[in-house]
């Protein structure tokens, strides 16, 4: 699975925010907003991380290769190359771990009641071919680590399609709900090395200039502890997955599956009935409580063509259509949120080397209950 590169307006100076409609027409509050400090750390990792490639005399060049090769559907090409990769990261995905750690605050009430565990061992993914562990580079944690917040609960993610924003959203979650976990993302295009970057800028405390004060320096950590967040990256198509390496990838206790900004894709490119029989297999093999969010594009950017008249369907149809509408062996869903168009909009005042946009979305949160055999 690969993502397009967003096509958004500018940012503009943010209004009051509209609340979101449900499925039914009623509103709903605003999401929970991180902090303008809390955000601005996100976008410090991005720009430390990314720093040579935002500053490549290049960089305008390789986003119109990207640009190019993704109008073209050339994934191979656009997601090919070590530096296209990083661009990629560096120009599209700040926006959108700012907006994706807002959806996973909003729905942390639900998180809480289905998946905090204890302290418990990490064990998805392990044992499968393409799973690549990314570690920050040196062995010993650092001295300006935080604290450990094990005993808030472990929480276990699995991103489908996933990459940069969706790691940054990740750990930032995990700072702002002093939580634990473990993330496993997975994705056609080879991000292990983003994944691997990006995970060294989260576990290590930034830079200072050598005329930062001495308070400075004695406040200056990581936004996580080593041994608060571990990530493991598998390459490899989703739809490629069968049941048993769904049920080894998602074995234990409840976790949330995410597909931010692929299902769409995944209907659009592998076709509705490859889709239905990934989210059938990924439903029998989630363990009972887990949760499925699903973010994409609002409206008709989110239409899949079916058959030969090319009749378009709403994902958003079709993906209630497939959870709540047809008969499954041994599990059910319920919709426990879903929202039709929400904007994200950038506060004025962060700064990142390269202009952020705003951008809108509709999201969709299901939990899974399994019988009592199936469980």
């Amino acid at each position: 699975m690969v993502k397009k590169a967003p096509s958004k307006k500018p940012a503009r100076k943010p209004k009051d925010p509209t609340p979101a409609k449900t499925d039914a027409g009623t509103s709903v509050p605003p999401a929970p907003q991180l902090s303008a400090a809390e955000q601005q750390r996100l976008l410090d990792i991005f720009s430390a991380a990314f720093d040579g490639v935002l500053n490549s005399a290049d960089f305008s060049d390789t986003l119109q290769g990207i640009k190019q090769a993704l109008f073209n559907r050339d994934f191979a090409t656009a997601f090919g190359r070590e530096e296209y990769l990083e661009a990629y990261a560096a120009r599209w995905s700040p926006t959108r771990a700012l907006a994706y750690a807002t959806v996973l605050l909003g729905i942390e009430h639900h998180i809480r009641q289905s998946l905090l565990v204890g302290d418990v061992q990490n064990d998805a993914g392990n044992d499968l071919e393409g799973v690549e562990q990314a570690a920050p580079t040196g062995e010993e944690p650092s001295p300006n680590a935080g604290p450990s917040f094990s005993a808030n609960g472990n929480l276990k993610m699995l991103s489908i399609g996933g990459c940069a924003a969706e790691h940054l959203a990740f750990a930032s979650f995990l700072c702002s709900t002093s939580t634990t976990g473990h993330l496993t993302l997975l994705d056609s295009a080879p991000w292990s090395q983003v994944t691997s970057l990006l995970q060294t800028h989260i576990t290590t405390p930034p830079s200072l200039s050598k005329y930062a004060s001495a308070a400075a320096k004695a406040n200056n950590a990581a936004l996580l502890n080593v041994s608060d967040v571990s990530v493991e990256f598998m390459q490899q198509d989703a739809l490629s997955l069968d049941s048993d390496k769904l049920e080894t990838l998602t074995k234990g206790t409840p976790l949330l599956i995410t597909l931010l900004f692929t299902l769409n894709e995944l209907y659009t490119s592998g076709g509705l009935g490859k889709t239905t029989k990934f989210l059938k297999a990924l439903g029998g093999a989630l363990p009972h409580g887990s949760l499925l969010l699903v973010v994409d594009s609002p409206g008709s950017y989110s239409e899949t063509a079916i058959g030969q008249e090319k009749k378009r369907y709403p994902m958003q149809w079709l993906l209630s259509h497939t959870l709540l509408e047809t008969a499954s062996d041994g599990y059910t869903w319920d919709k426990l949120e879903s929202h039709d168009s929400v904007w994200f909009r950038v506060p004025e005042g962060l700064s990142y080397p390269i202009p952020l946009e705003n951008m809108r979305y509709q999201m969709h949160l299901y939990r899974i209950s399994k019988d009592s055999s199936s469980k």
